[in-house]
């Protein structure tokens, strides 16, 4: 059997493929719905300074923990300390509830590219278009299923020649699809006003929740408290640096975020001339209003396929690093080969996320807590279970297994240059951000707070 560990070839092959997994739909349309709803410059604001404290602290704290023990999440906690095995097994539940519904969302864009490409922008701006779409029972499923194998053929091929290869094909070209759209975007006639509300700070519209939405964000962006930055820690080599790739991953990511702001935001500007109900449009912003954006621009119909393109590397980007992290645990827990636990983990992917994807039409009578499947699934992974992992993981390392442990894997390769600020961060800041975000989640889920 091929039991041998894979690896990624060098630094710039791993920061590649780890941005690529934290860079994700989560920054092309949930990062600019939460900066209109919150502010916009103030929530951009908290958010970079939340990115360079607590991101880095957990990012850190998860790569490190799979670099020294050269396993994925259930083998890494287990080996540190018996005591805390079980945080692994938890924190790999989380990206077998996930991987199913995201590849539901990236059949959709699926289906929105080929839409573009085909010429049918107008179809696509019409009011009834995403919902009369993702209603039916065929369509959605068979988009889903397209996204799926896409991700299982890169997945199948390996670390270095799957995973690696493709992160560093797609990320430079979605870094330099961002920044050229969000370029155009920002001047169209109309748009000053939307840069205006992203990039200055109203400090009348800061508040609790903006503080504790941009943690959430943070937190779900980069991946963290899935098992996904401890998996692709295992793959990476010893005598890369650690705490600098970490830092080069963050810099991805939050340029990622940016420039996605800076592209819709303006955007939706134009369209509605700032309308608060078309900032506040949530996952509907990319699939209903910004369509219409595109429908009512000079050459909306090339920006457009451009910006699906971009917006399917990125999905597709997520769900590699997804997928991965199921087949490593698989591997690594039943011993089979890589093959055997790709085939395995995308019938999975298929059965579950064919489900998720008839809760919008046949099957939407189907609720759970007053949730469809979806938004269920959704609820549970980001709202509970992974906030959890993370405070776990903060707990068990800053108090048993001690953070000693982390700081000498980062020193392999030099000083690790911030370790005071990461242990405070560790031991006593990031565990009580992390309670607030979870107690926030769950209030708002029952009603108990309004947002």
């Amino acid at each position: 059997m091929d039991r041998k560990r894979g690896s990624f070839s060098g630094k710039m092959g791993f920061v590649l493929a780890a941005a690529g997994s934290a860079v994700g739909l989560g920054n092309l349309w949930r990062f600019p719905y939460l900066a209109a709803k919150y502010g916009g410059g103030i929530f951009l604001l908290v958010y970079l300074i939340l990115a360079v404290t607590l991101g880095f602290t957990l990012m850190i704290t998860e790569i490190a923990i799979g670099r020294k023990t050269g396993l994925s999440a259930i083998g890494a906690f287990k080996a540190l300390d018996k005591r805390f095995g079980f945080v692994g097994y938890l924190a790999c539940i989380v990206p077998f509830i996930i991987t199913p519904y995201y590849c539901v969302i990236g059949g959709w864009v699926v289906k929105y590219l080929i839409t573009f490409v085909t010429g049918n922008v107008s179809a696509a701006a019409g009011d009834d278009y995403f919902t009369g779409f993702i209603t039916e029972a065929a369509q959605p499923v068979i988009w889903f299923a397209v996204f799926v194998v896409l991700t299982a053929l890169v997945v199948i091929a390996g670390v270095e020649k799957g995973v690696e290869k493709a992160s560093r094909i797609l990320m430079p070209v979605l870094v330099l699809l961002t920044i050229g759209i969000a370029a155009f975007c920002i001047t169209r006639p109309g748009a000053g006003a939307g840069v205006r509300y992203y990039l200055l700070p109203e400090f009348s519209n800061f508040s609790a929740t903006t503080v504790l939405a941009a943690m959430g964000q943070l937190f779900y962006s980069m991946s963290l408290a899935m098992g996904i930055m401890i998996t692709y820690g295992s793959y990476m080599k010893k005598e890369n640096p650690l705490e600098k790739s970490v830092r080069q991953i963050e810099i991805f990511d939050t340029a990622i975020a940016f420039f996605a702001g800076l592209m819709i935001i303006p955007s939706v500007f134009v369209f509605s001339g700032g309308n608060e109900e078309a900032l506040s449009k949530g996952p509907s912003l990319m699939f209903i209003t910004l369509p219409k954006v595109f429908d009512n621009m000079k050459l909306g119909g090339i920006i457009g396929t451009v910006f699906f393109v971009l917006v399917l590397f990125a999905a597709l980007t997520s769900a590699i690093s997804l997928m991965e992290t199921n087949v490593s645990i698989l591997r690594d827990k039943l011993g089979w080969e890589r093959k055997k636990s790709t085939i395995v983990v995308t019938v999975y992917v298929l059965i579950i996320g064919a489900i998720v994807s008839l809760g919008f039409g046949p099957l939407s009578f189907i609720t759970i807590i007053g949730l469809g499947l979806l938004d269920f699934f959704d609820f549970i992974s980001n709202s509970i279970l992974m906030p959890i992992v993370a405070i776990l993981t903060c707990v068990s390392i800053g108090f048993f297994i001690k953070p000693k442990a982390i700081c000498d894997e980062v020193e392999l390769n030099g000083p690790f240059k911030v370790k005071k600020f990461y242990t405070i961060m560790l031991k006593w800041i990031a565990p009580v951000c992390l309670i607030l975000i979870l107690l926030f989640a769950v209030s708002e889920a029952l009603g108990l707070i309004k947002v």
